[in-house]
């Protein structure tokens, strides 16, 4: 499987597996399925609970198209907000555990993902998949033509390792945790702090420790910190901390 190497902010390369067409597919489906829900719920409304029959009989063909395109609008724009707002991710993104990023950086930008909307037209749309389905196939990064314009792939955030090589670390019930401001970091930046961190440790690098400790503290704006920890010290109980909110996995 095709991998992408992210450039960090801190100069560490991080290698991710390309989201698979099967995981992409999903994820599709369950965003389809939420789609249709929603159109679902509107005819109940429209048919049980207010009847506009008599309302769209005395309309013309404008006021009728208009109110369609109006109602419609949300499954429309589905794909475009839910991945400007969850961070390259839509509901069926996030349950199938990937995400659109820059193939030359790791966060995409808002126009990045008008891009690959609009292009879901030829993708999606007009050919019923089957465009994006054979762009994906030949594509070094399993790309779709919406993901070749914009630069941005898909990749998949699941790791095949144990649990030594994740954020989620046994921490006993009598842990008392030291910086609550963690809980303003997401899954994907404890993902990035984590990798940081163990490729330094791994390969030395104290001056990226020290970078990431401080850019740790700029996010969460934990300050007054005590001087005998060390940057080491410090980034582990962040890590740990994060692990005692959130009891999350990644």
């Amino acid at each position: 499987m095709n991998s992408i190497a992210i450039n960090t902010s801190q100069n560490v390369n991080l290698e991710f597996a390309v989201a698979s067409l099967g995981d992409r597919m999903a994820a599709f489906l369950i965003d389809t399925v939420i789609k249709l829900s929603y159109i679902i719920l509107l005819w109940v409304i429209f048919e049980y609970v207010i009847p506009i029959d008599s309302l769209l009989q005395s309309w013309d063909q404008w006021s009728l198209m208009a109110f369609i395109i109006i109602i419609l609008l949300p499954v429309e724009l589905y794909t475009l907000v839910c991945e400007s707002l969850m961070e390259g991710q839509t509901p069926g993104k996030r349950m199938m555990k990937i995400k659109v990023v820059k193939i030359d950086a790791y966060q995409a930008k808002f126009s990045d993902y008008l891009i690959r909307w609009f292009f879901r037209i030829v993708d999606i749309l007009l050919s019923t998949a089957i465009v994006g389905l054979i762009s994906m196939i030949f594509s070094p990064y399993n790309q779709r033509l919406g993901g070749i314009a914009s630069g941005t792939a898909v990749i998949s955030l699941k790791r095949r390792v144990n649990i030594n090589h994740t954020i989620l670390q046994e921490i006993s019930s009598e842990y008392q945790p030291h910086f609550p401001q963690v809980v303003a970091l997401t899954d994907y930046d404890m993902r990035i702090i984590k990798d940081n961190f163990d490729k330094a440790i791994q390969l030395k690098e104290y001056s990226v420790i020290m970078h990431l400790a401080q850019k740790i503290r700029e996010t969460t704006g934990i300050s007054n910190q005590n001087p005998t920890i060390t940057d080491q010290e410090f980034i582990r109980l962040v890590i740990q901390d994060f692990n005692f909110f959130t009891g999350k996995e990644i």
